[in-house]
């Protein structure tokens, strides 16, 4: 896990990170941050095939057809560079009309992954090495590089997902619940931190406790953003669990539907040019929803707790919770108010993810505010 970690920070400080599988080994590079410098130190250590790895959504979003559930991999050229590579990242069809690409193996998705954990654009630049790469071999042996498996890789994500650490609690009271209590879990790579909020006194709970799994929206929850009515959500949800007896508030670091929010912030400027909420993301390299539960599961364990009333307009949420053993008694809808900033928002919400929207997009909008 420890080397996992690195690996993530080193993707988002712009090294590369050499990773290892059954056929052979690859050196990575994040696209995001990536430079002419980087470009050639990468090619000065790598002597193999030179390639571009991007996700299934990415390529579907600038018209290329790929097989079910599989990224794609596109050569590059010996004399490729930054630029070239970032321009082919945005419309494959700037190489040719029937641009070279083939299904990533998966090793190329499991790096795409890393990328995806460390909350950077899911795209990645790749370079084949081989045991006589001697300069790469002397950088790994002295620490300048760091070397990861693929099967670590797989591993780190599902002991992340499912063993987060209670790290600490304090009674902190809450305009809308003067008795509640924080307890901090931390992932075991150490990175993403989520908070168990507990409203009212456990030992008076109701016997099914209300649940709230809120992902954390900085620019609404903190800011009041009208873009969204997630900051609306988290405060009212507080307010009903405590006026119903007291329950839980799950406050997991999933910011952006999971894409983190350097992602999000690209996404509103992508809206900002016609795109809704979801083809956004999806030209970014994301799926509609990114975020994963086994993390709230595994809390929900720690405190004992199996049974629960779930606010929220989420069909996915009752789904992944039921997935992972926690048992659905009931749901109860938790709304923001509309305005004319997340109409289209809620509205996309709506139509193409499925959640329970209707009582609130067709209102309308009304008085807008200011």
């Amino acid at each position: 896990m420890q080397r996992i970690r690195r690996a993530l920070i080193d993707l988002r400080r712009g090294e590369p990170v050499h990773v290892t599988h059954p056929a052979g080994a690859m050196l990575v590079l994040a696209l995001e941050n990536l430079s002419d410098s980087l470009m050639a130190r990468a090619r000065s250590l790598a002597s193999g095939e030179v390639r571009l790895l991007m996700t299934r959504h990415r390529a579907r979003a600038i018209g290329m057809e790929t097989a079910p559930g599989e990224d794609l991999a596109v050569p590059l050229d010996t004399d490729d560079g930054v630029a070239t590579a970032v321009t082919l990242a945005g419309d494959l069809t700037t190489r040719s009309a029937e641009p070279v690409a083939r299904n990533a193996r998966a090793d190329e998705q499991a790096a795409l992954d890393l990328a995806r954990q460390a909350t950077l654009l899911p795209a990645l630049i790749a370079l084949d090495t081989h045991d006589d790469d001697r300069a790469l071999v002397d950088d790994i042996r002295n620490g300048e590089i760091l070397s990861v498996d693929v099967a670590d890789i797989h591993a780190a994500g599902i002991e992340n997902a499912r063993q987060p650490e209670r790290i600490s609690e304090a009674q902190v009271p809450l305009a809308d619940s003067e008795q509640s209590r924080f307890i901090l879990y931390r992932e075991a790579d150490g990175l993403l931190e989520h908070v168990a909020l507990m409203v009212g006194d456990p030992d008076h709970w109701p016997d099914t406790p209300a649940l709230r799994m809120h992902s954390a929206c900085l620019t609404g929850d903190l800011f009041g953003s009208l873009r969204c009515d997630c900051g609306e959500q988290l405060r009212s949800a507080v307010g009903t669990i405590a006026d119903e007896g007291g329950g839980i508030l799950l406050y997991l670091a999933q910011e952006g539907r999971g894409i983190g929010l350097a992602n999000k912030l690209r996404a509103y400027g992508l809206q900002d040019t016609g795109l809704d909420t979801v083809d956004a993301d999806r030209l970014l390299g994301f799926g509609a929803d990114e975020r994963r539960y086994e993390v709230a599961a595994a809390m929900l364990d720690d405190l004992g707790i199996s049974r629960v009333r779930l606010m929220t307009n989420n069909p996915g949420k009752i789904a992944a919770l039921e997935r992972h053993g926690i048992q659905i008694a009931g749901r109860e809808a938790v709304h923001g108010a509309l305005n004319r900033h997340n109409e289209r928002y809620l509205t996309t919400k709506a139509e193409r993810a499925g959640h329970w929207l209707d009582d609130v997009v067709s209102q309308s909008v009304g008085e807008q505010p200011r």
